[in-house]
């Protein structure tokens, strides 16, 4: 918001300069900038006066989503562990 306030400002100092020189096409597009920013400025003054902490509830537990049963891979499936190559001590 601090960016947008300079913004603001600095087509203020411009839309003078504009006014003083007889920039008739400069100062109706300033004004039209203008208008713009401080619609932006107000929308963004609202949200930030609204509570910034959103509630989203607690997640529910649901099945394994995504996942089958080991049988349903193939009996050659390697351990976990070897997946991560970590070596396997048989006994």
């Amino acid at each position: 918001m601090p960016r947008l306030e300079e913004i603001h400002a600095n087509l203020l100092g411009r839309l003078e300069e504009a006014r003083n020189q007889g920039w008739l096409g400069e100062v109706a597009a300033i004004e039209t900038t203008l208008a713009a920013a401080a619609q932006k400025l107000t929308a963004m003054r609202e949200l930030a006066a609204r509570s910034a902490t959103v509630n989203l509830g607690m997640p529910q537990a649901r099945g394994a989503a995504g996942r089958s049963s080991p049988s349903s891979e193939g009996p050659h499936r390697p351990p976990p562990a070897a997946m991560m190559g970590i070596p396997m001590v048989h006994r």
